[in-house]
């Protein structure tokens, strides 16, 4: 069974956010980065783009398959995992510590769409 963390917002393509005060850090799941397997590279935006819920931000490549990040709030990026360059596999040594995107958001609201632990383990499930 994948790991689902508490506390977090879950989206069904498998984002979560991370949220601290204004800001939302981004990346995907234990239960993506398990599907994925070896990731080998992680296409991020620049920091100042825009980010849109449920749009495409960037994506995740793993030796099988390659997965586009569909953002779960919009905002503006202002942080990327610059370690994530160097080293994509730590997506998968733990997939929550290594956040992808550090977003501002615009609209604290958008999160009330989004899944908690509960809800996106039974989703995960089905």
């Amino acid at each position: 069974m994948a790991k689902v963390l508490e506390g977090l917002y879950y989206s069904e393509s498998h984002e979560y956010v991370k949220v601290e005060g204004e800001y939302g850090y981004i990346g995907i799941t234990d239960y993506a980065q398990n599907a994925l397997g070896n990731v080998v590279y992680v296409d991020m935006p620049e920091v100042d783009d825009e980010v849109e819920a449920g749009e495409e931000f960037g994506a995740v490549e793993s030796v099988k398959a390659a997965s586009d990040l569909m953002s779960p709030v919009s905002g503006t990026v202002v942080e990327i995992n610059e370690a994530l360059e160097d080293q994509p596999e730590l997506v998968n040594q733990d997939a929550y510590a290594n956040w992808i995107i550090k977003v501002e958001m615009s609209d604290k609201t958008e999160l009330d769409n989004l899944m908690d632990a509960k809800a996106y383990e039974e989703f995960c499930a089905k």
